[in-house]
């Protein structure tokens, strides 16, 4: 039986598409050398990039509960596109890691064991071990402007209480890492990686979903700097433990309050 979803929660963050006006309609195209895309065609990219931003949303402020699926025939009446339209969004979720994609079945909000969440944080480790390692002491001047000016960014994202711009800010300072570090074929993989982490600390735990503090990333940025290795990797690794626990004591938690619930018929 699906866990049943609130598709308010889901479609609060859809900002209603304006009509466009008849002379907008009426008006010729401007020359160019470029294909023309047409209304239609644009119009629906408008739809599907507002509905992933929409689901994605409602999945980062841990508003989605673990498990509950998304039914395609209803999320297609609630965002008023078609079921086309629709899939192609959930494709793109499922392939980020951000929903579950069963065969004859749908799209499900990920339910990850412990075990699941452990072997994700353990993959970080490894990767991110070593972009640390290819960093230290060798941060250039422009580096480190553009690494402490997004720390600043993740502060002020938390003092405005903005849990899903800090979190998507804090996770995206480990993809800055990667880039800096010249790890283009790993952009993707730690893309993903993050994401994932990401999904896991507002499922789980959303009202302290802006964990992965900035004053961590700000000693690892110091220990980058200093060139100081062993510094550096272990407060990486510090940070990571840090965050990887935080989420397996709320899975515990959630479990242990569903058996009760159980127990007592709740």
């Amino acid at each position: 039986m699906p866990v049943e979803i609130d598709l308010f929660t889901v479609t609060e963050s859809m900002a209603p598409r304006s009509r466009r006006s008849s002379s907008a309609d009426t008006q010729p195209a401007a020359a160019t050398d470029a294909p023309v895309r047409s209304a239609a065609d644009a119009d629906s990219l408008s739809v599907e990039e507002r509905i992933y931003a929409s689901i994605t949303t409602a999945l980062l402020q841990g508003r989605l509960r673990p498990g509950a699926q998304l039914v395609e025939r209803d999320l297609a009446a609630a965002f008023g596109c078609t079921r086309g339209a629709l899939r192609k969004v959930l494709a793109r979720l499922g392939f980020e890691g951000k929903l579950v994609l069963e065969a004859n079945r749908g799209a499900f909000v990920p339910s990850p064991s412990e075990e699941d969440i452990r072997q994700v944080y353990r993959a970080r480790q490894i990767v991110e071990a070593g972009i640390v390692a290819a960093l230290c002491g060798a941060l250039s001047a422009a580096h480190k402007r553009r690494l402490r000016a997004h720390v600043r960014s993740e502060e002020k994202a938390l003092c405005a209480g903005a849990i899903d711009e800090s979190v998507r800010l804090a996770g995206q300072f480990h993809v800055l890492l990667t880039e800096l570090a010249g790890g283009t074929e790993l952009l993707g993989l730690v893309g993903q990686l993050v994401a994932k982490t990401e999904l896991y600390k507002a499922l789980f735990d959303p009202s302290k979903g802006s964990a992965c503090s900035a004053d961590e990333h700000a000693h690892i940025i110091d220990a980058l700097d200093a060139g100081d290795l062993a510094a550096a990797l272990t407060a990486m690794r510090e940070h990571l433990s840090e965050l990887e626990e935080r989420v397996v004591e709320q899975v515990r938690r959630s479990a242990a309050g569903e058996d009760l619930g159980a127990v007592f018929g709740l």
